[in-house]
């Protein structure tokens, strides 16, 4: 094999990478567990008519998929249908409302561009059997309590927000009244708006041959309605008995409880590319602009039926691991995590390894995390290596300590030492 390099798109992680992956998903962790949410996960194989049901999208064009055994399978390109998935299997025997996350792999085979990679990992929260938007500003809050949590400032990141019924209740009033099945592909092409322009939108919306086809001054005006900007544009367009205004209205009453109502904004142009939202929909990004988006999110009441389940509302998010590790190294708040080792026992010679042996052992059992020297290295290298992994104690062996029954032990941060007797059964005292 003459190419070492891992698969484009893909990432290898050595020790220190690992380290701040670790260190990123406790945030996501911590988080989620302070929220009182639980912990699940799934294959990261799936059939894969599970994504393909949402024909048209991007996403379907992006798996990775395969068939083995005469079986179509394919590699998970987010959550959600998972998740779908194992609340109908057990959906007569759950106690609702769910809160359930996760942290999969996830893997897309597209256009890699900064903070895009086509294998990466991504936290869920979601919430199912809950129908009210206080399930929306319940994620909402966590997100920021996560942005938080990792040392980014209140203005680092903003949220956009929006009503995906704003849009349909509008352009099935008119443009989409006959043609409500178009209404799904037509939010597919607009979410494309930041990326390929206003008049490509248009071209794709009034495309002949294509899912939405509609008269020129139709795609134009569905366009229009993007640019709502504030609340107040929002009620002109849709009306102010519009039950989705109100849901938003209620929506930032909430955060402004949780204390990040300033944090969020109203933006009409946010649908999400994903066919199957219904409701609210919101996506946070740096302030600056100059990354996608952190994470994103919004309502799927429809789902389960989509995929042979009963009806029952949901909302949740996923945030990607690589476009906030840009932003944490942008603002200089990417930590670099040491090794997690409280100590190190140093046998100077052969003839001291089965006392360095069994002090290692009664470390471990005592709950220190310890790093046996193996072979013979210089005290100096022993002694650097030691400070560099962020361990506190080396537990020095040499002749005359064994000759005496004792162990030299040095503080790497005090710089002090001391004897203390070698134990002879392997339990030492902490």
């Amino acid at each position: 094999m003459s190419d070492l390099a891992p698969p484009r798109g893909t990432r290898d992680f050595y020790p220190e990478d690992f380290r701040l992956r670790s260190w990123l998903f406790e945030r996501f962790r911590s988080t989620a567990l302070a929220f009182g949410f639980e912990e699940i996960d799934a294959p990261i194989v799936e059939h894969a008519e599970l994504y393909m049901r949402k024909a048209g999208e991007e996403i379907v064009d992006q798996l990775y998929h395969f068939v083995l055994h005469e079986r179509h399978l394919a590699l998970r390109p987010e959550l959600t249908p998972s998740l779908a998935r194992m609340v109908i299997a057990r959906q007569g025997a759950l106690r609702l409302p769910l809160r359930w996350f996760a942290i999969p792999q996830c893997w897309r085979y597209e256009r890699m561009t900064r903070g895009r990679r086509r294998e990466h990992y991504q936290w869920n929260m979601d919430i199912w059997g809950e129908p009210d938007v206080t399930a929306e500003a319940e994620l909402i809050a966590a997100i920021f309590d996560a942005l938080d949590g990792m040392g980014l400032a209140a203005g680092d990141v903003r949220m956009r927000v929006n009503h995906r019924a704003l849009l349909e209740e509008t352009l099935r009033a008119g443009v989409l009244a006959k043609r409500p099945e178009a209404f799904a592909p037509l939010c597919v092409i607009v979410d494309k708006l930041p990326k390929i322009g206003r008049e490509a939108v248009i071209e794709q919306l009034t495309g002949a041959g294509g899912d939405v086809e509609l008269p020129r001054a139709d795609a134009e005006h569905a366009v229009a309605l993007l640019e709502a900007k504030g609340l107040d544009d929002a009620a002109r367009l849709a009306g102010e008995d519009s039950p989705a205004l109100a849901q938003l209205r209620r929506l930032f009453e909430l955060l402004a409880a949780y204390g990040v109502a300033d944090r969020v904004a109203f933006d009409a142009s946010v649908v999400r590319g994903l066919a199957y939202y219904t409701g609210v929909v919101f996506e946070a990004f740096d302030a600056a602009g100059e990354l996608r988006a952190v994470c994103g999110g919004g309502r799927y009441d429809r789902l389960l039926e989509t995929l042979g389940g009963k009806p029952m509302p949901a909302v949740g998010f996923g945030f990607g691991d690589a476009v906030i590790a840009e932003l944490l190294a942008e603002r200089g708040k990417l930590p670099q995590p040491l090794r997690a080792l409280d100590a190190v026992v140093f046998p100077l010679g052969d003839e001291q390894r089965p006392a360095a042996i069994r002090l290692a052992r009664g470390l471990r059992r005592a709950g220190k995390t310890t790093e046996l020297v193996l072979g013979t290295l210089k005290p100096k290298r022993v002694f650097a290596d030691a400070n560099k992994a962020g361990a506190r104690h080396v537990y020095l062996i040499g002749p005359e300590e064994l000759a005496r029954g004792v162990v030299r032990i040095k503080d790497l941060v005090t710089e002090k030492q001391w004897d203390e007797p070698l134990p002879s059964t392997g339990e030492v005292s902490t």
